[in-house]
């Protein structure tokens, strides 16, 4: 039998919370030593302040410069990877990463994603048809928290949301640090072989998706390697994060009733509320390893150069030098400054389109079902414990 890898410090969790020896390293030292999952050492940061600066300095904590490819391998074939990497805004520096940004930023306006409201509305009242269709009790998340964003990235790019199975099953593998590498790197081709042939498709006959846009207004920009990689980060990201957050902030708040009631009658309380279930969830676990590219003081701990650098984003949401009783959900807040979409070059590009679409998911799941309740209120939570993002597995409810 093969035994079960050890979940990485980064990424161990109590609950929604960071676990107590992640707190413990982040109270005692803030910056520690850990092996990654690779059997590669790295420095662990995890206080508020210390994560801000080391993702504020690409210049001192390269993103390029990391032994890693995009599936958090170690870089093997060289120009297989240049390739994987080609187009994935989170593997660059500036200014290659400054240039990639420039193209996508207005796609992803406050504005832009504001003409996008209406049909956000219609994609969650039919996911929420289609849950209580369902009937009782009923799995929010293959019902509700993974349709919703998986629709709405898929008509952003131009995706066929019949294909929503296979890059569903290929994000899975490729985000589990339980399967093997070679399963991952398997999933990393299959997903660029699809995205592949959904870039030339869009070559031959662009369409009004954003993949349509790119091809018609970049072509000349970027290459196709390029566009494949930009298609294959945001399909990846669109969906698996906001699911996550779904899933995973509705039972946050199916524990919480007090503060669940707010959100469901008052419709004030949807934003801020989505940024405290950022703040208190955390559900991506660190942003990708940084390389030093000197000796650099954090914390009072000196990293030397060509180190790599991880950092952990629950045990910094939960500082108690950013935020008073970082260990209380509280919704009425509204947890400005939190690091749930990272901080500075890489801040989340696509924060305000998961913004929007919790801002209206929350609230309309919890007003269809005023009575939304766990099915088994002992049951306990199945979480994705080896995932790179954090999130449920199934949540079981009825109404």
């Amino acid at each position: 039998m093969t035994e079960a890898p050890e979940i990485p410090l980064h990424m161990r969790r109590d609950g929604f919370g960071p676990a107590e020896e992640l707190t413990r390293a982040r109270d005692d030292e803030g910056v520690v030593r850990m092996m990654t999952p690779f059997g590669v050492p790295a420095y662990l940061v995890s206080r508020y302040e210390d994560v801000r600066q080391v993702l504020s300095d690409p210049a001192r904590f390269s993103s390029a410069r990391t032994p890693f490819g995009p599936s958090g391998q170690i870089a093997a074939d060289e120009q297989e990877v240049a390739r994987m990497r080609a187009g994935n805004l989170v593997g660059f520096d500036p200014p290659e990463h400054t240039r990639l940004r420039r193209i996508l930023t207005p796609e992803f306006t406050v504005r832009r994603m504001r003409r996008l409201e209406p049909r956000i509305v219609e994609i969650v009242e039919a996911a929420l048809a289609d849950l209580e269709r369902a009937g009782r009790p009923a799995d929010m998340v293959a019902h509700f928290a993974l349709p919703v964003p998986s629709l709405v990235i898929c008509e952003l790019l131009g995706v066929p949301y019949a294909d929503r199975a296979e890059f569903h099953g290929r994000s899975a593998r490729l985000l589990d640090l339980s399967v093997s590498m070679q399963q991952r790197m398997a999933a990393r081709r299959e997903s660029r072989d699809y995205m592949t042939g959904l870039v030339a498709r869009a070559q031959a006959d662009p369409g009004e998706d954003m993949l349509g846009m790119l091809v018609r207004e970049h072509g000349g920009d970027l290459s196709t390697d390029e566009l494949v990689g930009i298609a294959g980060l945001l399909l990846l990201a669109g969906h698996e994060t906001t699911a996550n957050m779904l899933g995973l902030g509705t039972l946050a708040l199916l524990r919480h009733p007090d503060q669940l009631a707010m959100v469901r009658d008052d419709p004030a309380q949807a934003e801020p509320a989505v940024e405290e279930l950022l703040r208190w969830l955390s559900i991506v676990h660190s942003m990708p390893p940084r390389m030093t590219t000197a000796d650099v003081e954090v914390g009072g701990h000196t990293i030397p150069a060509d180190s790599l650098v991880i950092v952990s984003l629950p045990a910094a949401n939960r500082d108690g030098t950013f935020i008073e009783r970082p260990q209380a959900l509280d919704i009425t807040r509204g947890a400005a400054g939190h690091l749930a979409f990272g901080h500075g070059v890489h801040h989340c590009l696509g924060a305000p389109l998961a913004r929007m679409e919790m801002r209206i998911a929350f609230p309309a799941l919890l007003r269809r079902f005023p009575r939304l309740a766990l099915s088994d209120p002992d049951q306990q939570a199945q979480f994705h414990v080896f995932g790179v993002v954090f999130g449920l597995k199934t949540l079981q409810v009825t109404w």
